[in-house]
């Protein structure tokens, strides 16, 4: 997938769909920048790795395209501003602090509804591998 600067991506109505329909139809999602086969920050990758010990089968959606529109619509549904947002069950869990927090105090697991570290962190996109945001 090309970069193209002038692509104004998506507005803020369709970002507000897509973050409500992926926190609807997936068990765990995390909203990262990037995705899981390359994180383009810190956090992203720290929450990735974090998720990814317990959950094999995360969506991730890269909202690095059209980070403001999707900032505002993860804004409207968790009240956090800052990315990555992780969402379990449909309830927002929290960022890469959040998760390190829980994982350090031994409750990421039961967060992420996990019976134990996985052996394969393979992931999977909401979108697929070549998702459009």
């Amino acid at each position: 997938m090309t970069f193209d600067p002038m692509d104004q991506g998506i507005d803020a109505e369709e970002a507000h769909d897509r973050v409500a329909d992926t926190i609807a139809d997936h068990e765990v999602v995390l909203f990262m920048k990037g995705d899981a086969r390359m994180p383009q920050c810190g956090y992203s990758k720290r929450a990735f790795g974090l998720i990814s010990q317990y959950r094999s089968d995360v969506a991730t959606v890269d909202t690095l395209k059209n980070l403001e529109a999707f900032r505002e619509a993860l804004e409207a549904e968790s009240g956090w501003e800052t990315i990555p947002q992780t969402f379990v069950d449909g309830e927002f869990v929290g960022g890469s602090d959040i998760l390190a927090e829980l994982e350090e105090r031994g409750d990421l697991a039961e967060t992420l509804n996990a019976d134990g570290p996985v052996a394969n962190g393979d992931a999977e996109s909401a979108e697929g591998p070549d998702a459009p945001f």
